[in-house]
């Protein structure tokens, strides 16, 4: 994420670092930021529990567990790069930031939080934990409150969003609509 000092009249502080905080509202700031801390706390449960004997983990499991993890590390890594300027790690559109339609997210509208959860299933499948898989289903569910708080905020900013969430998925492609 490149990072920019710009003049912030709005606030008593006079400036602002883009991306980090957002400037038209203080409780949408600490708001986004309780989602990244937890969305982080739960990331590092699933990856550091010690792995568990829950259920048996054979090679084909182990392999389908592999294949998830890599299709998640690089849809992350693609979606990270497709969103160029607009990167930021809160869940809030940066003013510099453009709505992105193209690439990925063509496909889902929520491809970093695809990719993570890809990972994450993955590394849970090989865990054999009932901890790991509890932090999973945890983070899932924070990922699906996350992204309906964020695609307010969005459906605020850009006008063509609505539609564009429509007629998209928001983290499984080809995912049917209800």
């Amino acid at each position: 994420m490149g990072t920019s000092w710009v003049p912030d009249h709005r606030h008593g502080f006079g400036w602002q670092l883009m991306g980090l905080l957002t400037a038209d509202n203080p409780r949408d700031t600490a708001l986004a930021w309780l989602f990244v801390t937890v969305q982080f706390v739960l990331l590092l449960v699933i990856v550091v529990l010690a792995p568990g004997s829950a259920w048996s983990v054979p090679g084909w499991l182990n392999t389908v567990a592999f294949g998830l993890e890599g299709i998640g590390a690089a849809v992350l890594l693609a979606a990270i790069v497709n969103l160029g300027r607009s990167l930021t790690p809160l869940p809030t559109p940066v003013p510099r930031g453009e709505l992105k339609v193209r690439g990925l997210y063509r496909f889902v509208r929520h491809p970093i939080y695809a990719g993570i959860i890809a990972l994450t299933v993955g590394i849970t499948l090989r865990s054999a934990s009932i901890p790991v898989l509890a932090a999973t289903v945890a983070l899932i569910a924070w990922f699906m409150l996350k992204a309906r708080w964020e695609e307010q905020h969005l459906t605020d900013r850009y006008p063509g969003y609505a539609a564009y969430a429509e007629r998209t998925p928001r983290f499984v492609p080809f995912w049917p609509k209800r």
